[in-house]
């Protein structure tokens, strides 16, 4: 395989960069993890866990389990861990996600009970982190620093073989892993931080995994490629939308939010950017997931009815609504995006002009101090979603993500009951609500999911996609020599 750049910190709780993540994903367990399907959380380093009240969570942990180093697992583990992700010398992105843990205690060597502030939705999910050996970790001075970020000893199906930076990153199976040791003996990244080099490799078949984009797969391969690989195409868990600055006084009339939602074709923009390999967007939430609304649909363009709303809000010909469209080049696809709802928004009248930047120029200049109209950007799907995050009142704040300035009572009572509902049917309905009810309000256009495009070596067997992705069953896999 190939990634883009080297890890900086091997460690769950540190790792920030894809590089790190994904490598620790393969040498680190949590106490409980999504099944194939993404419908259910089942146990991971858990084998049994249970609420005893709204606020009181149980986790019965395995006793088959190792370190690489052959130590036994216990809860000393779960719980240096949780201390751990909230010391104060330790800065990590997932120290507020367990913000509501009011404490964590061992009940015996392999039972932990984690009291909650108060009932909270995510109380599960947040244990899907990667758990660290105590044996090893409860005497280090600064894990900031530590050597053990560079070589990790994690309980997962495969350990830290090789490090060589900027090179080669080489994993072997963990042959005492607790559900059964992977099939597949080694797995081995090169680093290539340079995209077309990347390509060039898969195109000459020295990667067995890698990912293509839409124009790579329609123009840049030969009918030899698709011999050798396996098209694996599913949707990305990413979407991008553009987003209103509702402190405008020329946006707070929903009838101007609504004509400009009828003027754009979303399927063009799709076919246009992708080639099809992509798909419209009809709002916040992960197609396919729990909290998806399928009863929801994306409007039809419809040219006529926008100008009809245009003229009711006080706009016509001699007086055109204007706007600016603000982006970023970091992404290849959003600058070309915005020449077609520009051209899209002229047919009904309205004069859009563009201002593409560099990223970090982007958000310092225009998202984080408000300075705009209206921003086209993305957020990731989640399988698990926090909608306070982006749709809550109290959410725009400085620093806060709600920054185009959203505000509605119901949808902030909705989110606040979510936030205290830990039954996961309940929770859909309630997440499905808060859904219908922020794309009819229109606050963002949601414009366009596009496609991930991997392929795989068709040596590799026992591949098995699902909403998930490919990996959740990856210690299964087989290689046909």
């Amino acid at each position: 395989m190939s990634t883009s750049s080297n890890p900086s910190r091997i460690n769950p709780i540190l790792a920030t960069d894809s590089a790190s993540s994904e490598i620790a994903s393969h040498i680190f367990n949590g106490l409980v993890k999504y099944d194939k399907d993404a419908k259910e959380i089942i146990g991971d380093l858990a084998e049994k866990f249970y609420f005893e009240d709204n606020v009181t969570l149980i986790f019965r942990l395995r006793k088959d389990v190792y370190w690489h180093d052959g130590a036994p697992f216990s809860a000393k583990d779960v719980l240096f861990t949780y201390e751990l992700i909230n010391a104060p010398q330790v800065v990590s992105p997932y120290t507020s996600n367990f913000r509501m843990v009011k404490s964590v205690e061992i009940l015996d060597p392999y039972t932990i009970k984690v009291l909650y502030k108060e009932p909270y939705f995510k109380a599960l999910e947040l244990w899907m982190s990667g758990i660290l050996p105590y044996h090893l970790l409860k005497d280090e001075k600064n894990i900031m620093s530590s050597g053990f970020n560079t070589k990790p000893v994690g309980t997962g199906p495969y350990r830290l073989s090789r490090l060589e930076f900027s090179k080669n990153i080489e994993l072997k199976a963990n042959d005492t892993y607790f559900e059964h040791p992977p099939k597949i003996e080694r797995i081995i990244y090169h680093v290539i931080p340079d995209a077309n080099t990347r390509f060039l490799m898969l195109k000459t078949q020295k990667i067995d995994i890698g990912s293509l984009e839409a124009m790579q797969i329609e123009r840049q391969v030969e009918a030899d490629f698709f011999e050798n690989y396996r098209v694996i195409e599913e949707i990305a868990h990413a979407y991008t939308y553009l987003g209103f600055n509702l402190r405008r006084e020329k946006f707070q009339d929903p009838r101007v939010r609504e004509a400009l939602s009828l003027a754009i074709d979303r399927k063009e923009l799709v076919d246009i950017l992708f080639m099809g390999h992509g798909q419209v967007c009809t709002g916040p939430f992960l197609p396919g997931g729990p909290s998806f609304n399928s009863m929801v649909k994306a409007p039809k363009q419809d040219i006529l009815k926008a100008k009809v709303l245009l003229k009711e809000a006080g706009y016509d010909a001699q007086h055109p609504f204007h706007f600016e469209i603000a982006t970023s080049n970091s992404s290849s696809i959003r600058p070309y995006a915005a020449q077609i709802l520009q051209y899209q928004l002229k047919r009904a009248g309205v004069d859009v002009t563009l201002r593409v930047m560099e990223w970090q120029a982007f958000l310092n200049m225009v998202v984080f101090p408000r300075e705009f109209d209206t921003v086209l950007l993305g957020w990731s799907l989640s399988l698990s979603p926090d909608p306070y995050l982006l749709w809550h009142s109290e959410s725009d704040k400085p620093g806060g993500f709600n920054f185009v300035g959203y505000h509605d009572t119901r949808v902030d009572k909705l989110i606040e009951e979510m936030q205290a509902t830990i039954e996961r049917q309940r929770l859909a309905k309630i997440q499905q609500e808060i859904f219908a009810e922020v794309v009819a309000d229109n606050p963002y256009l949601f414009l366009y999911i596009p496609n991930s495009i991997q392929v795989v070596d068709k040596k590799i067997k026992g591949i098995e996609p699902t909403l998930n992705g490919i990996w959740h069953n990856y210690i299964d896999w087989e290689i046909d020599e």
